[in-house]
């Protein structure tokens, strides 16, 4: 299965909902950086003060290659999420993700439910509360 993938700017809510399914070529992550890149443009909040659910229960097992890419991606301080939240059921993807997320512990959580997902994500939160100024 090819690599599918949409990204969504919710300014409104300070969220960035992406869902991602497939198995991802360097190719496919090139194209998903360029969308993620203009869905953060739409935000109107200060930098990494928005939220970001990403549905991953249709991705396949990724080569290691691409693990160490989206690894590289999480990582990635301009894009930064404060709170970040996988959406995953209990496969052997989950685990492979465990391991890309190694040093985001306290900003990222694994859900079984989009609910649960959001549920945490707002758990305190108040959109806009951290809007840049102007």
């Amino acid at each position: 299965m090819s690599a599918t993938f949409s990204i969504d700017a919710e300014p409104e809510r300070d969220l960035i909902r992406i869902a991602m399914a497939g198995l991802f070529t360097p190719e496919d992550i090139q194209r998903f950086y360029a969308e993620r890149a203009a869905a953060h443009a739409r935000l109107t909040c200060a930098r990494n003060a928005h939220l970001t659910i990403n549905d991953l229960r249709e991705m396949k097992i990724q080569p290691q290659d691409s693990v160490a890419e989206f690894q590289q991606m999480l990582g990635a301080p301009e894009y930064r999420s404060r709170r970040l939240a996988f959406v995953i059921g209990r496969t052997l993807a989950r685990s492979q993700l465990q391991r890309a997320l190694t040093g985001r512990s306290n900003d990222t959580r694994c859900f079984d439910t989009v609910v649960e997902a959001e549920a945490w994500l707002f758990q305190g939160a108040i959109a806009g509360s951290l809007r840049a100024a102007g």
